[in-house]
C-alpha cells in the first residue's frame, strides 16, 4: 500500500508543477491579451489547486503509513516538505483569490496587475515546490 501513497503523492506533485509552469507561463506570455490572462488564472484553478490536494492527500497517506506521526525527531527533509506544502497552500490560495479579482476586472479592461501577482505568486511556489523536489528525493539531514 505504501506504493499507491507514493504514487498518489508524487502525482499529485508532477500535476500541482505541471499546473504552476502551465499556468505561470500563460500569465507571463499573456501580454494584456484577456483570453490568455483568463486561460492561464483556470489553469492554476483547475490543474495546481486540485494537484495540491492530491498531493497532500498522498503526503499525509504515506506519512501515516510510514510511521512518522510517532517519531518524536523528524528528518530534515520531513520538515522542509511539511513547511512548503502548508506555506504553499496559504499562497496559492491567496494567489487564486488575487487572480481571480483580476479575471474579474479584465471585464471593465482592468486587473491586469492583479493577474501579474498572480503570476508572482505561482512562480514563488513553483520555486518553493522545486526546493521540495530536491529535499526529498536528497534527503538532507
Amino acid at each position: 500500500m505504501t506504493e499507491l501513497a507514493l504514487f498518489t503523492h508524487v502525482l499529485g506533485a508532477m500535476i500541482l508543477v505541471g499546473g504552476l509552469v502551465s499556468g505561470a507561463s500563460l500569465l507571463a506570455f499573456a501580454r494584456g491579451e484577456a483570453r490568455l490572462l483568463r486561460l492561464g488564472y483556470w489553469t492554476l484553478l483547475a490543474i495546481a489547486l486540485p494537484g495540491y490536494v492530491v498531493m497532500r492527500v498522498g503526503a499525509q497517506w504515506i506519512y501515516s503509513e510510514q510511521g512518522w506521526d510517532a517519531v518524536e525527531d523528524e528528518p530534515t527533509w520531513l520538515g522542509i516538505g511539511w513547511i512548503v506544502a502548508d506555506a504553499g497552500a496559504l499562497l496559492l490560495l491567496l494567489t487564486l483569490l488575487v487572480g481571480g479579482a483580476g479575471v474579474y476586472r479584465l471585464r471593465s479592461g482592468k486587473g491586469q496587475g492583479l493577474l501579474t501577482a498572480a503570476l508572482a505568486g505561482s512562480l514563488v511556489i513553483l520555486a518553493a515546490a522545486l526546493v521540495a523536489v530536491w529535499a526529498m528525493s536528497g534527503k538532507p539531514e
